[in-house]
C-alpha cells in the first residue's frame, strides 16, 4: 500500500435510484455492472471490461433527511485508516464515518476537510491492480477540488497525504488554478487540481472527470440518456476537451476527451 498513499482509489455515487443510475452511466460512459455480491448489501459495481473502476449505491435516507443531495465520493489510499481519520479531526476537518470495515475489501472512513469537501479514506486487502494508462476511456481522468480558500486547504491535503503543487494556470478573474501532484516515491504528473469556488457554488466539493474517447459525441449520449450538460464543452490547457454534467437523479459528474 505505500505506493499507493495519496492515491484516488475508488469513486461511489450515492443516488435515489440505483437501477436509473446504472443504465445512464452504461450509456455514457460504456461501463458494465454487475451485483457486488456482498450479503444483505445493495451495491453495484461498475466495470470495464472484467475490471471494477466505481459502485452506485442508494443514498440513506438519514443522509437525504439532512440535506444530501446524490454524488461522487472519491477513495483516497492511506497506510493507516483510523491514523488518517484522527490527523483530519487534529487539522480542524470532520470524521462523517467513523473507521470500519468492509470484509473481504478493506477499511474506510468517511470524512470533509476542514472547509466542508467530503472524501473517503481507504486502506484495501490484497494487492492493488496495476495502473492503467493515463486517458484509458471509462477510467477516472482527473480530480478537481472547489475549495472555499484553495491555498489553506492545499496545506491541509499535503500534510495528511504529501501532496505538492505543480503548475499553476492564471484563470484571470477566477483566480489560480493549482495542479496537484503526489509527492516522494511513488509520486508523477498532476493528478487533479484545486482552485477557490466561485460564490455561485454553494459549498466546497470534489469533481471527478471519467475518460471518455471524443467528448461531443458523448455530449449526445448524456442528453439521450436524461441528463444535462451545465458547462461545456471546453478545450483546457493540454488540449483536452472536457464537459461538466448532472445526471438524471441531479449528481455531478464530468468527462474528459484527447478529441473533441
Amino acid at each position: 500500500m505505500s505506493n499507493l498513499h495519496g492515491t484516488f482509489v475508488w469513486y461511489e455515487l450515492m443516488t435515489t435510484d440505483m437501477k436509473a443510475a446504472e443504465d445512464f452511466y452504461r450509456g455514457v460512459i460504456g461501463w458494465a455492472a454487475r451485483d457486488s455480491g456482498v450479503p444483505d448489501v445493495s451495491y453495484t459495481l461498475f466495470t470495464m471490461g472484467e475490471r471494477p473502476v466505481g459502485g452506485v449505491m442508494m443514498l440513506p435516507e438519514s443522509a437525504r433527511e439532512a440535506g444530501a443531495r446524490p454524488g461522487w465520493l472519491g477513495y483516497v489510499a492511506v497506510e493507516d485508516v483510523d491514523a488518517s481519520a484522527a490527523k483530519v479531526m487534529e487539522a480542524g476537518g470532520t470524521v462523517h464515518r467513523a473507521p470500519g470495515d468492509i470484509p473481504g475489501v478493506g477499511r474506510f472512513a468517511f470524512v470533509g476537510d476542514p472547509q466542508g469537501a467530503v472524501f473517503a479514506l481507504f486502506r484495501g486487502i490484497g494487492e492493488a491492480p496495476p495502473p492503467v494508462a493515463p486517458g484509458t476511456p471509462g477510467h477516472a481522468g482527473w480530480h478537481e477540488l472547489y475549495a472555499a480558500d484553495w491555498p489553506t486547504t492545499f496545506n491541509f491535503y499535503a500534510a495528511l497525504f504529501g501532496w505538492v503543487k505543480a503548475d499553476a494556470i492564471d484563470m484571470g478573474p477566477m483566480g489560480t488554478y493549482q495542479l496537484i501532484a503526489r509527492g516522494g516515491e511513488g509520486g508523477g504528473s498532476a493528478f487533479g487540481g484545486m482552485m477557490t469556488k466561485p460564490d455561485t457554488v454553494p459549498v466546497p466539493f470534489w469533481n471527478y472527470y471519467f475518460n471518455v474517447e471524443a467528448i461531443d459525441s458523448a455530449v449526445v449520449r448524456v442528453i439521450a440518456g436524461g441528463g444535462q450538460i451545465i458547462n461545456g464543452p471546453y478545450q483546457v490547457p493540454g488540449g483536452s476537451w472536457i464537459i461538466q454534467g448532472l445526471d438524471p437523479q441531479g449528481a455531478m459528474f464530468s468527462l474528459v476527451a484527447p478529441r473533441r
